[in-house]
C-alpha cells in the first residue's frame, strides 16, 4: 500500500505468481467475498529491514464474487508525502482457495498485495505481503461488510465510544480512548477522552467536535477533534469510512508529527442504557487484550508489551483481574488483582486494582464502555497499553469451547520484528488436550512466507480463571489462551521476544 521502486515491483510480479499457486484450488471460493466492504490497516514501512516508520490505511471496495474488485477508494498516511494517498480510486483482483485463504491485489500507486483469511460471516482478516529484501510495508487489518444505507451524516447519530492508537515519526506511541454524542447533523458534543502520549497520561473531561460524510457513494467522511494530546494547539483531523451506522474505521489524516501522531482505530455506537451507564453495566466477565511498546527489562531497544486477562466485575463496584503479560520476551502471570471501579453515565470507567498476594503496589486503568462488559481500555503506563475488552459468554469453558474453523490474525503489531500473519485454523476440542492445525501467510520486511503449515496443542479450564488455557506449538510458541465465546478466543505468546495479541474468530 505504498510507493515502491520500479525494479522491486518487477521482482514482485514474479513473486505473485508463486503466491497464487500456493493456494489449494485457487478461485474456488471467490463467491465468499461479495458485496461492499470497508477495511482498516495498521503497520509500518522500512527501507533497511531494521528501522521503521508508521503507516496506516482505511478504505472501501465492492467485490463481485468472481475475483474482481471495483469502486475502490482508500486513504493512506505515513511519514513523508510518498506515503499519503487521499480518496485514491482503485480496482483490483482476488482469488480465494479451497481452504478459505485468499490473495488480493490492489491497483494503486506502488501496488498493494494482501493475504487474507475468510470468516464464516463474510468478513476477513488480512496482512500485507509485498515487502521484500528489507524494503516495503508490513502490517495487518480487517475487512468488513458494509451497510451502504448508512452513507450519510444523518445516520451517524447517538452515543459513540472510540479508540485510536499509533506512533509518530520517531515511533513514540500514543493512544486515545473516549466517547462523544453525534447529533446527526455534523456536531459532536459531550466528549470525554483519556490520552497517553508517550507515557504522559491526561484526561479531557469535555470536548466538542465536528464530522461529515463527504461522499455518499463511498461512505467516506471526515471528523475533527480538538487538540487533545497537549502541547501547541493542533486539531486532530480524521478520515473515516463507514461500516454501518454503529461502526466506522478512522485514521489520522494530518501530517505525522509529535502533536499529530498517526492514529488508527474505530468508532462504535454505545448501547447506552436508559438513564446512562452505571456500575451495573459492568457485571460479569470481560476478556481484555492490550498491546504496548516500551524498553522492557533486560533489553536496550523498544519492544512490544502485550497483556491479556480476565476482568470480573460484580455490578456494584468490585473488580478482580487475572492477567498474563509478555514484555519483549519477559513474561509473567498475575492472579489476584482486586479493587474497585466507578462508571459515569457516559460510560467512562475507572479501575483501581492491587495485587492481593503479594501486595506490591497498584494499577489504574481507564475504559470507555461500548455495551455491558465491552469497552476500549487504556493504561497510564510507559508502554501506552491500549486495547479492547469483549464480554465473555456465560458458562464454564473447557477445550470443547474451542472447536471448528477459525480465521486467525496477529493484530496491532507494535514492532517490525513481530510475526504478522493471517491464516485458517481448525481446532478439534479434544479433552484433555486439544489440537489446532492450520495454514498461515506471514508478511515480513525480508519477504513473505506463504502457506506455512502450523500446529499446536491447547488445554482450557474453567477452574481458577474461567476460559484461561495454555497453548504450545508453532502458532504461538508457549502461550496463554482466553476464551471469549464458542466462536472467538485470543492468544498471547509468553516466550516470543516480539509478541503480539493473536485473535481467532469463526
Amino acid at each position: 500500500m505504498r510507493k515502491l521502486q520500479v525494479l522491486w515491483i518487477m521482482g514482485l510480479t514474479l513473486f505473485l505468481g508463486s503466491t497464487i499457486r500456493a493456494q489449494s484450488a485457487p478461485g474456488v471460493n471467490n463467491a465468499a467475498l461479495q458485496g461492499g466492504y470497508a477495511f482498516t490497516f495498521a503497520g509500518m514501512t522500512t527501507g533497511n529491514g531494521v528501522d521503521s516508520t508508521p503507516f496506516a490505511a482505511v478504505g472501501r471496495f465492492t467485490s463481485d464474487g468472481a475475483g474482481n474488485l471495483t469502486n475502490g477508494e482508500l486513504d493512506t498516511n505515513g511519514v513523508g508525502l510518498p506515503e499519503k494517498l487521499i480518496a485514491q480510486a482503485f480496482t483490483g483482483t482476488y482469488s480465494i482457495g479451497a481452504d478459505n485463504r485468499g490473495v488480493m491485489s490492489l491497483n494503486i500507486p506502488g501496488g498493494g498485495t494482501l493475504a487474507f483469511a475468510m470468516m464464516a460471516n463474510g468478513n476477513a482478516k488480512f496482512v500485507e505481503i509485498d515487502a521484500a529484501g528489507g524494503h516495503g510495508t508490513v502490517g495487518s487489518g480487517t475487512i468488513e461488510k458494509v451497510d451502504t444505507t448508512a452513507y450519510s451524516t444523518a445516520r451517524i447519530i447517538g452515543d459513540y465510544a472510540f479508540g485510536v492508537v499509533g506512533f509518530d515519526q520517531s515511533n513514540n506511541r500514543t493512544a486515545i480512548a473516549g466517547r462523544f454524542t453525534a447529533n446527526g447533523a455534523g456536531t459532536l458534543t459531550n466528549g470525554a477522552a483519556d490520552i497517553n502520549l508517550s507515557g504522559t497520561f491526561s484526561t479531557l473531561n469535555v470536548f466538542a467536535g465536528t464530522y461529515m460524510i463527504t461522499d455518499g457513494a463511498t461512505g467516506r467522511g471526515i471528523l475533527t477533534m480538538p487538540p487533545v494530546v497537549g502541547g501547541t494547539p493542533s486539531n486532530l483531523n480524521f478520515v473515516f469510512y463507514v461500516v454501518n451506522a454503529g461502526k466506522v474505521f478512522a485514521m489520522e489524516a494530518d501530517v505525522v508529527s509529535p502533536l499529530t501522531p498517526l492514529l488508527n482505530g474505530m468508532i462504535l455506537q454505545q448501547q447506552t442504557p436508559v438513564g446512562g451507564f452505571s456500575s451495573a453495566s459492568l457485571n460479569g466477565n470481560t476478556v481484555v487484550y492490550l498491546t504496548g511498546r516500551t524498553i522492557c527489562p533486560g533489553r536496550s531497544d523498544a519492544a512490544p508489551n502485550v497483556v491479556t486477562g480476565l476482568l470480573s466485575t460484580n455490578g456494584v463496584g468490585i473488580a478482580n483481574l487475572t492477567d498474563d503479560q509478555n514484555c519483549g520476551g519477559g513474561s509473567g502471570s498475575f492472579d489476584g488483582w482486586a479493587g474497585t471501579y466507578d462508571v459515569t453515565t457516559g460510560g467512562r470507567a475507572e479501575f483501581r486494582l492491587e495485587l492481593v498476594n503479594p501486595a506490591v503496589g497498584g494499577a489504574y486503568v481507564a475504559a470507555y464502555l461500548v455495551s455491558s462488559n465491552q469497552a476500549f481500555f487504556i493504561v497510564p503506563d510507559s508502554s501506552v497499553l491500549f486495547g479492547f475488552g469483549d464480554a465473555q459468554a456465560a458458562g464454564s469453558f473447557t477445550n470443547s469451547a474451542v472447536t471448528g474453523r477459525y480465521a486467525g490474525l496477529a493484530t496491532t503489531p507494535a514492532a517490525l520484528g513481530v510475526s504478522i500473519f493471517s491464516g485458517e485454523f481448525t481446532a478439534d476440542g479434544a479433552i484433555p488436550t486439544g489440537n489446532i492445525t492450520g495454514t498461515e501467510d506471514i508478511g515480513a520486511s525480508s519477504g513473505p512466507t506463504i502457506a506455512a503449515s502450523l500446529n499446536a496443542t491447547y488445554s482450557v479450564s474453567s477452574s481458577l480463571t474461567n476460559g484461561r488455557g495454555t497453548i504450545a506449538g508453532s502458532i504461538a510458541g508457549n502461550g496463554v489462551l482466553y476464551v471469549i465465546s464458542a466462536s472467538k478466543f485470543v492468544v498471547a505468546s509468553m516466550t516470543d521476544s516480539e509478541p503480539a495479541i493473536l485473535i481467532f474468530e469463526q
